[in-house]
């Protein structure tokens, strides 16, 4: 009973609609065997996308934490050899760069509040780690500028490290205490 039950759909193609399924059954068995000899396009993204991550992880990246930090070495060896042009054009790159990358990481992070608590944390530390360094080159470079007599452009820069950092913090209370130094502003801050 159960074959004739299998077999009544057949019946009802009639012949045209028997070749039509023949057809169906031989592409579908080439198609399978086609499949196994060459690899999928899943096998081919699972092969290479371990070279990818080596890629983007990897130090000659231009976009990552590490190309960031690699600026500001270069910047504190400028530094160090006085050579404040070059020491004021890799601090400014490194401190675009953090920025660019601490927004990115945040609004990753955002996306996965609720979804996957893992991402969220990872993206998360990640923005406050590229945040913490921005601050950090940023001061070097306010620094720089004041050593230069430029506080038009070292006071925006310690304004931006006190609106990260806020002035209860070990680098926003430097950053307080060079605006007070520069005569920004009037009265000390005491913790």
């Amino acid at each position: 009973m159960s074959a004739c039950f299998f077999l009544r759909p057949f019946q009802v193609l009639g012949w045209a609609g028997k070749g039509l399924l023949a057809i169906s059954l031989v592409s579908t068995v080439s198609f399978a065997a086609a499949a196994q000899e060459a690899p999928t396009s899943e096998e081919t993204e699972a092969e290479s996308s371990s070279e990818v991550r080596r890629v983007e992880q990897g130090s000659n990246n231009e976009f990552s934490l590490a190309a960031a930090d690699r600026l500001a070495e270069e910047a504190s060896a400028a530094i160090a050899a006085q050579d404040y042009p070059t020491a004021i054009e890799k601090l400014t790159n490194a401190l675009q760069l953090y920025n660019e990358l601490s927004t990115f990481y945040q609004e990753l992070a955002s996306m996965f509040v609720g979804v996957d608590t893992r991402q969220n944390q990872s993206n998360r530390d990640k923005a406050i780690e590229a945040a913490q360094n921005r601050d950090q080159v940023t001061y070097q470079l306010a620094l720089i500028y004041r050593t230069q007599n430029r506080p038009e452009e070292a006071i925006p820069l310690l304004m931006d490290i006190l609106r990260s950092q806020q002035p209860t913090r070990d680098l926003g209370q430097q950053a307080y205490q060079q605006l007070f130094e520069l005569g920004f502003v009037d009265a000390p801050y005491e913790d």
